[in-house]
């Protein structure tokens, strides 16, 4: 209701404006925002200080390097993509039956394969004749980022012991919520020709000759944000190579019979069939969930892909239990 009188007292804003201003905001570059709404530079900025005006607000701070969103233009920001992201669950609701929305659905998640299995049901399911949706395979901070201002609808990220005081204040202080996927114990990824894959069970001592990958996590590197829930803080770990991108890990996880250390989950169709999991001897253990924003309603895309997630879950604790 907060938002929404608010949208009602200022009556001349409009919902283009509101578009514009998240365009600029993601593109951090007029030209190149003004490009991708195909209206002229002039009429964009000039759009955009008109909004301002109105707002009594300065969003965007102007140099020569591009723009830069002020603390006030980030509040405002976050409620306009809610305005837009209403907006569209409208459209998807009551005018999408006759084909005339472009439908948009967004993820930001760590590197899970069954995060991206999910998308890829969502899409098989729907099949509209035109849709704009977005995986982002991210840090953890971006993750928390991306679900607060609304660039996606869902987050996918994990709590352990080690992380879970600081995520979830996070979590808290952007208005979140998080909701358990699943808790499991810690494994190991490895090749099929790593040395230890004759191994049922790993010991962190075992691990020690090879490299670790991990995940990169920018100006959020500490262990608080790491992607894996041991990093080398928690052992004796001597090689260390971190990497962005889930191809680029496991090409060098086969190649220099490197580890590291995760959920167990693995989908043979995304990773190939040279990649397994082995239990990791040790009492830690994580808890894979969905960060949403509090109080907004999920689009179908969301519900279904949140459905879909819990199917292919599968972790190896869980089977385990159903075979015994």
């Amino acid at each position: 209701m907060e938002i929404f009188s608010y949208f009602n007292y200022h009556e001349t804003m409009t919902l283009q404006q509101l578009k514009y201003a998240v365009a600029v905001a993601d593109t951090h570059n007029i030209t190149e925002a003004s490009r991708r709404l195909f209206i002229s530079q002039p009429s964009l900025t000039a759009a955009i200080r008109d909004l301002e005006t109105e707002m009594g607000i300065i969003i965007f701070s102007r140099s020569n390097k591009g723009v830069t969103i002020t603390n006030d233009g980030d509040e405002f920001l976050s409620y306009a993509r809610q305005i837009l992201e209403q907006t569209v669950l409208l459209e998807d609701r009551f005018k999408n039956k006759n084909g005339n929305v472009n439908p948009i659905f967004s993820v930001s998640a760590q590197h899970y394969s069954f995060a991206v299995n999910a998308f890829i049901d969502v899409i098989r399911k729907f099949g509209e004749k035109k849709y704009n949706f977005t995986l982002r395979e991210t840090q953890t901070h971006e993750i928390i980022e991306d679900v607060a201002h609304l660039k996606s609808e869902i987050g996918v990220l994990y709590l352990s012991g080690r992380n879970e005081n600081i995520i979830s204040k996070l979590i808290k202080k952007n208005n979140l919520s998080f909701r358990p996927l699943f808790t499991t114990s810690l494994y190991v990824f490895i090749s099929t020709k790593n040395p230890l894959a004759k191994k049922q069970e790993i010991k962190l001592i075992d691990l020690e000759p090879f490299p670790y990958l991990s995940y990169e996590q920018g100006d959020f590197n500490s262990f608080y944000f790491a992607e894996e829930p041991l990093t080398e803080i928690d052992f004796d770990c001597h090689k260390n190579i971190q990497v962005r991108d889930r191809a680029t890990l496991f090409n060098l996880l086969i190649g220099l019979n490197g580890y590291t250390i995760c959920s167990g989950i693995i989908s043979h169709e995304l990773n190939g069939a040279n990649i397994i999991s082995r239990p990791l001897v040790c009492d830690e253990h994580m808890t894979v969930g969905i960060l949403t924003r509090k109080g907004m309603l999920l689009s179908r895309y969301a519900t279904t892909y949140i459905e879909s997630l819990k199917q292919h879950v599968h972790t190896p604790d869980s089977m385990l239990q159903e075979n015994q």
